[in-house]
Parts: structure tokens; sequence; C-alpha cells
């Protein structure tokens, strides 16, 4: 009986050290508040999208799922990537396939934008997975992906200054962080949270550094999870695919 208890006890601290492990990869902690995706860059298509071949902007996730359906992809996620303007244009730094669309903001201003510190979520060349704030941007990095939104959520490991425990201030809100592990964690409340909570559910995941997306407007499709929505009007969306690659 000692020995078979002795036994059990050692099978859970190696558990706690090692991680829960599901399909050969180490389950991630997730919060029930939020639609989660832990996305690989180094093996997964992520790409972000905003014109088809015409130059017609998609604006909503069904009208990206049904183009990329035509283009024998299938999505697999997809979630707006940051603020746009009233013509649907992107708010600050746009780059797609390597070139720049839009130029980086560095101005000041109101708004959540402008809540500094903002930054950048990119993908380098080389499929390396970044948040930084906008100041930090590194000159001559090759970038093949990014999206400049704000404010950021976590930068080198601690929450916004500006953002309050127990803030009245909620809304649905979606974002993006980089984990210890080089993963992308993409994230969007199901209910309206504070900025606060949303900052701190990056924080607990161990991510260094995470970046809000935006709030009211977010939609998150991840049929693995059930939650479909295909609606939208947004500017600049991130998609993951599997099928044909570019």
């Amino acid at each position: 009986m000692s020995r078979n208890k002795n036994s059990f006890l050692l099978f859970i601290v190696v558990l706690a050290t090692a991680g829960v492990r599901c399909g050969g990869q180490i389950a991630k902690k997730t919060d029930e508040r939020f639609v989660s995706y832990f996305a690989d860059a180094k093996k997964q298509d992520i790409q972000l999208y905003w014109k088809n071949d015409q130059q017609e902007i998609f604006k909503s996730i069904a009208r990206l799922k049904t183009w990329l359906d035509k283009e024998n992809k299938t999505l697999v996620f997809a979630m707006n990537a940051g603020m746009y303007k009233p013509d649907h244009t992107p708010q600050g730094l746009f780059i797609q396939h390597q070139q720049t669309v839009t130029p980086l903001d560095t101005a000041t201003g109101s708004g959540n934008f402008y809540l500094l510190p903002n930054g950048v979520f990119y993908i380098t060349v080389d499929n390396t997975p970044v948040v930084c704030t906008t100041q930090q941007l590194p000159a001559g990095e090759k970038i093949k992906y990014a999206t400049q939104s704000g404010p950021m959520l976590v930068t080198n490991g601690k929450i916004h200054p500006a953002f309050s425990k127990g803030s009245a201030n909620m809304n649905i809100r979606n974002g993006v962080g980089i984990l210890p592990d080089n993963k992308i964690i993409f994230a969007m409340s199901k209910k309206a949270i504070n900025f606060y909570d949303f900052a701190e559910y990056f924080k607990s995941l161990g991510c260094q550094n995470a970046l809000y997306l935006d709030g009211l407007v977010s939609r998150t499709y991840l049929p693995e999870q059930n939650w479909i929505q295909t609606d939208g009007n947004f500017g600049v969306m991130i998609g993951v695919t599997t099928g044909n690659s570019q």
C-alpha cells in the first residue's frame, strides 16, 4: 500500500514538472473566459489578409473563407488583426508578403491605438513571431507580415501601467502574445472584460509581450472549439490555413 501511494505521488510530481501532454504536445493552460488559439509560426501557414485578387477588401471572415476555399485552402482560425480607418485602411504599419502597405505610425493622439506604448505584431521571413513596442521595432528587420495596434497589454512581463484592476471599462477584446516557447497565443474574450484582466491572462501564460488588437468589433473563427463567427466589418485579418501554401 505504501509503495503504491509513493508511486502515485511520484506520478503527480512528474506530471507537474513535465506538463500534461496531449497528442505529443504540452497542453496549454486556458481560461474559459476566452477563445484561445495557440499557433506555431514555424510549422503553420499564418498570414495577414486584407484584399482579394481583385483588390477588394475582404472586411468579413466569411468573405475571406470563401476566397480561401477557392484557393484550395482550409481556414482553421481567423480573427481581426488590429485597428483600421473608416475606409478600412489599416491604421499604422501593415506589411504583407514583405511589402509595406501602410507605414509605421509614431504619432500621438487619442483612443486605444495611441495609449502608449502601442506596438507591433510581426512574423519574420524565417517565421519567427514577435510582439514589441512601436519604439522597439528594429530597423532593417526582414519582416513577412506585420500589423500595428495599441495599446500594448504586456511589455517586458509587466501589465500596461494605465490599466486599473477592477476597472469598469468593459468590452469584448482580442489580442496576441508570444509565449515562452516562442509560440503565439491569439485570444478573444467571450464576454466584456476590462483591460487589466485581459492583460493578466496573457501574463499568466508567461507572455513577456502581448498586444491589444481591437474591441467591440472583434470576431474569432475557430471551428475546432465550436466558435464560429464569420461576420465582421474589418480591415486586416489574421488567418491560419492548411492546404495549398503560397
